[in-house]
């Protein structure tokens, strides 16, 4: 059955109404725009798996307004973590609290912890300060699909399945948030994002990074399945040489290749169609998703190369690179459809 689908950027009341209807709405978010529907409902959340199509095991975040009491929420709150929360918050982080029965066990996939963002966006904060409750929300793309950076991108995904997108311009932090685990007593980073491991130890001495063991239940959204994936054929390289190889094989094919890479390469291919990510860190996070939406529209094969720029931010825009082409260790060259 479908619907339509109200794009507007100051129906927050309409937005109210179908929250506590239990229905399903976009928002945007200064990282990327979410699907959002009432943490406190099963039913609702049981409508944002089945519109994305997300795997049952896969948790969600749980998104609040500045004000809202966080107590309501979680059951210990380490002292670190507030620390963590005066440096950071409102913005792209998302800390992994000890819960347990606060919200649907839905949201958590039946693990005894929830994770919880304060976002940054005015808009994300007028439409959950209108709400005032916990909304549990992915990103607003169809699972294993390029996350959205724009109210187009979510039509694009959405459109005639959800009532209403809350457009907010677009989402120049352009990757999600960090999720850093707060539960033990060294904050540990689930998934890397535009906080980074330097950033968060700044402020509490001490950051490790997990590393998923093989089997194990997800304990973050984003570090166990396929994600980000555009829907054309793609392949990615560490070699510019071999890069070239394969978009000239495209074109004797006949097909219409691009190249996905950081401004440095894209200088070496003059008279080539290439997609520009830039030159910092922050800049190919902000541009990375609208990129690959971009390739797929165009492109018949998209190429991408491994940037050479590292640290800071580029540890959240290479996890992102990585699982959109299927190259796990960044180097292998791989293709989907």
């Amino acid at each position: 059955m479908t619907m339509e689908t109200i794009v507007s950027s100051t129906a927050f009341a309409r937005a109210r109404a179908y929250i506590l209807a239990g229905e399903v709405v976009a928002f945007h978010t200064e990282t990327v725009y979410g699907l959002g529907a009432n943490a406190y409902s099963d039913e609702a959340v049981k409508k944002i798996f089945a519109l994305k199509g997300r795997p049952s095991d896969n948790p969600l975040i749980v998104h609040i307004h500045r004000d809202f009491d966080l107590l309501r929420l979680i059951d210990f709150d380490p002292p670190y973590a507030e620390k963590l929360r005066r440096a950071f918050l409102p913005g792209p982080l998302t800390m992994v609290y000890p819960s347990k029965g606060k919200v649907s066990a839905l949201v958590s996939c039946g693990l005894n912890t929830l994770a919880v963002r304060v976002p940054a966006s005015k808009t994300a904060q007028a439409f959950l300060r209108e709400v005032n409750l916990p909304i549990a929300a992915p990103s607003a793309n169809l699972s294993k699909h390029v996350s959205p950076v724009t109210a187009q991108h979510v039509l694009d995904d959405f459109g005639g399945k959800i009532p209403l997108i809350l457009d907010g311009g677009k989402s120049d932090g352009g990757i999600e948030s960090t999720v850093l685990d707060v539960t033990g007593d060294v904050p540990m980073i689930l998934r890397e994002g535009l906080v980074t491991r330097e950033m968060i130890a700044s402020v509490v001495g001490e950051c490790g990074v997990y590393a998923p063991k093989k089997g194990e239940k997800p304990k973050s959204p984003g570090i166990a399945h396929a994600h980000y994936m555009p829907r054309c054929k793609t392949e990615y390289f560490s070699d510019e040489a071999a890069a070239r190889a394969c978009y000239e094989e495209e074109i004797r094919m006949g097909g219409k290749p691009y190249l996905l890479c950081e401004h440095e390469a894209a200088e070496h291919f003059n008279g080539l169609c290439v997609l520009d990510l830039g030159r910092t860190g922050e800049e190919m996070a902000s541009r990375l998703y609208a990129l690959l939406r971009e390739g797929e529209k165009r492109a018949t094969r998209l190429i991408g190369i491994e940037p050479k720029k590292k640290g800071g931010a580029m540890a959240g825009v290479l996890n992102r690179l990585h699982r959109a082409f299927g190259a796990e260790d960044g180097t292998n060259q791989t293709e989907s459809s």
